[in-house]
């Protein structure tokens, strides 16, 4: 499987109720105090759901982006698992 790192407007990016309540702020900032050093150095995990995008893994990577106002995050889109 190849994954194609692509940028994706932060706004497009749904996060399940159940993930943002594993939301550790201390994790969030620790993160966003890397990124301003090197940047953004692993996408986050998406999947498309229509005209959006669900959060599959990377909550304190796309918050940290928030934090730190950036408006896009890098991005892996990937396959829902089939049951």
């Amino acid at each position: 499987m190849v994954l194609k790192r692509q940028m994706l407007s932060i706004q497009d990016v749904y996060v399940p109720v159940k993930r943002r309540q594993t939301l550790d702020p201390q994790k969030v900032e620790t993160l966003a105090e890397s990124m301003l050093a090197k940047g953004q150095e692993t996408p986050i995990l998406v999947r498309p759901d229509g005209s959006r995008f669900v959060l599959v893994e990377g909550l304190h990577r796309i918050e940290a982006c928030k934090a730190l106002g950036e408006t896009t995050v890098a991005a892996y889109l990937v396959q829902a698992r089939k049951h």
